[in-house]
């Protein structure tokens, strides 16, 4: 749609305004500044620029020291790269071969990494996290750990749970009601991450309450059966 035909105007009306042979106007000016946000006063009174009447962000850059701060490479882990993570996790040359996701995200002194979920753990009936599921994660100390929050724990292992603190003991507590808890000690930890993002493969699920509901009717039809 062009200008004259989304403000109403007739094309002679408007080239008589380029000319200017004619004055637009009130209505128009108070319509024309409503559709790009522009106050009347800077519509009136200033040369504006065509990313000014879009709202482009100028400030955007192509510099590549500007775009890697901007775009830090955050480091993905996956069941592939797990072994090797837990006996490298320390070493800055591994960590810097690890497979990677460029996220726009202020690092700043902080440390994320990306984890790949493969398994049911951190799910149940209700929904959860699943295979191909993304969670983004920010290294914390142990002690500082919110219990009520999914945890990524490094030791011999590495596991996506919740905890609980037991004195020198940790609980860690699958979500699916199948997967056993594992005690550890607190000291074998090598390192915590708490989840901070969660980005899902798209998937189509049945409604939890309409499932139930049909599990429900069966069960009635079999008992009806049945007697």
């Amino acid at each position: 749609m062009n200008f004259a035909d989304l403000f109403d105007l007739k094309r002679g009306t408007l080239g008589a305004y380029e000319e200017g042979r004619s004055e637009p106007k009130i209505e128009t000016i108070i319509n024309v500044a409503n559709y790009f946000s522009i106050p009347i006063d800077d519509l009136l009174k200033r040369e504006l620029t065509i990313n000014e009447l879009l709202k482009f962000n100028t400030e955007l850059t192509t510099n590549e020291s500007q775009l890697r701060k901007a775009f830090p490479r955050i480091p993905l882990l996956t069941k592939v790269n797990q072994e090797e993570y837990i006996i490298h996790h320390q070493k800055e040359s591994f960590l810097n071969n690890m497979p990677f996701i460029k996220w726009p995200i202020d690092v700043g002194d902080k440390t994320y990494l990306f984890y790949e979920v493969f398994d049911l753990e951190m799910s149940d009936s209700q929904g959860g996290l699943y295979p191909k599921d993304i969670v983004l994660l920010e290294k914390i100390s142990f002690e500082n750990i919110d219990q009520s929050l999914p945890v990524l724990v490094v030791y011999d292992d590495i596991k996506l749970c919740r905890i609980v603190k037991k004195e020198e003991k940790v609980e860690l507590i699958a979500d699916h009601p199948a997967i056993e808890t594992i005690e550890i000690s607190i000291s074998d930890i090598k390192e915590s991450w708490v989840l901070v993002g969660l980005f899902q493969k798209y998937r189509k699920m049945e409604n939890q309450s309409d499932l139930q509901t049909q599990i429900n009717q069966l069960t009635k039809k079999v008992e009806d059966l049945e007697s």
